[in-house]
């Protein structure tokens, strides 16, 4: 079992920032072309590092704790899987911080009012 723990911490991490989408109405998965659009900068740099970091021998991973599935660049899928992981567990912590606090970032639908602006 301890081959699965990389994958239990993400898993937990899920779980953990899960409510923020059920409860608060964060709509982060209800958006997916904006979180693929948010992800993507993040796998290419992150996932290239990594891949580099592998071939020249600086970064290695405890395959104790991995499932062994590799990817090209023998980047485990493990690691790819954090990098979706983690970033959407942030992006629902912003998105439930930002539905609390009633901040707008400019992509709201107009019949929403932004702060600071009044009817006339």
């Amino acid at each position: 079992m301890r081959h699965l723990a990389y994958l239990a911490v993400l898993l937990g991490c899920l779980l953990g920032t899960a409510p923020l989408e059920l409860f608060l109405g964060t709509r982060v998965y209800a958006r997916p072309r904006r979180l693929v659009l948010t992800l993507l900068p993040v796998l290419v740099v992150f996932v290239g590092w990594d891949v580099y970091a592998i071939a020249a021998g600086q970064w290695t991973f405890d395959p104790r704790h991995i499932t062994g599935i590799h990817l090209p660049g023998r980047l485990p899928l493990d690691e790819l899987l954090f990098f979706v992981v983690v970033p959407v567990c942030a992006i629902l912590t912003l998105e439930a911080v930002r539905a609390v606090r009633g901040w707008t970032v400019g992509d709201e639908p107009p019949d929403q009012p932004r702060d600071g602006a009044g009817s006339a």
